[in-house]
């Protein structure tokens, strides 16, 4: 097994894979969205603005499956940044693997980082520190959300049907950034612990691994999807949840 990169900077501790990973999903994502908008057109669209048209109707359908239409239309942005970050960050760490060797370790930006074999690349979604991340940015946007728009049911909300269910709702409301982080997490790291495994057998290996990284499209885009219908599911139970009633 070989050890990811990671740069310790006092109680910091910045793993180089992941951060390297993220912002090549950031270029990728933004470079897509740039390139397909760049020369729109009604009469001629371009394969790329055909495919950002597809995902902008997808997402609308998606928020609109949760809450009113007319609230729905502000949070397609949301969904789609959501969904092309997730999905790309998931499949990065399918097609190849850098692997660096270093007998006495490795100096970066005057920093010693113990280890002999680093491996430099990975999903990023394989790191339970990125989906930490994504989480509890969703985490605090849903309340911030329900305290803006929906100030009197918000508050409300956490003792209902009952006041003594106040735990209980305030241990639900700590277990959804839980649960989108470790599901994503879970699923892509197994994923990639998998294919790990499956090179261990060389070239017999490889029609197995041909299979596998198949079916990583399939799960990278399913867990995409979670987690952005999570969010916008976490956003409806927020801020509309009065207009149900």
């Amino acid at each position: 097994m070989h050890d990811f990169p990671v740069l310790k900077i006092g109680s910091l501790n910045i793993d180089i894979s992941s951060f390297l990973a993220i912002t090549v999903s950031f270029i990728i994502v933004l470079v897509l969205a740039l390139k397909a908008t760049r020369n729109l057109s009604v009469d001629n669209p371009s394969k790329l603005q055909n495919f950002m048209e597809w995902v902008v109707e997808f997402v609308h359908n998606l928020a609109a499956s949760t809450m009113p239409l007319d609230k729905a239309k502000k949070y397609i942005s949301l969904g789609m940044t959501i969904i092309l970050f997730i999905f790309v960050s998931n499949l990065l760490g399918l097609p190849f693997g850098i692997v660096t060797e270093h007998e006495h370790g490795l100096t970066l930006f005057g920093y010693k980082i113990e280890g002999h074999e680093f491996a430099w690349w990975k999903s990023p979604t394989a790191d339970l520190s990125v989906t930490s991340g994504l989480a509890v940015v969703v985490f605090f946007l849903i309340h911030y959300l329900g305290i803006k728009n929906n100030t009197k049911h918000y508050f409300k909300h956490y003792f209902e049907p009952f006041w003594f269910f106040f735990p209980l709702n305030l241990i639900k409301v700590f277990s959804k950034p839980l649960t989108l982080a470790l599901r994503l997490f879970a699923n892509i790291f197994a994923g990639e612990v998998l294919i790990a495994t499956i090179l261990m057998a060389g070239v017999f290996g490889t029609p197995l691994l041909i299979a596998w990284q198949g079916f990583s499209l399939f799960v990278g885009a399913i867990q995409a999807f979670l987690f952005t219908i999570l969010t916008m599911v976490y956003i409806s139970e927020s801020t509309v949840h009065e207009e149900h009633h």
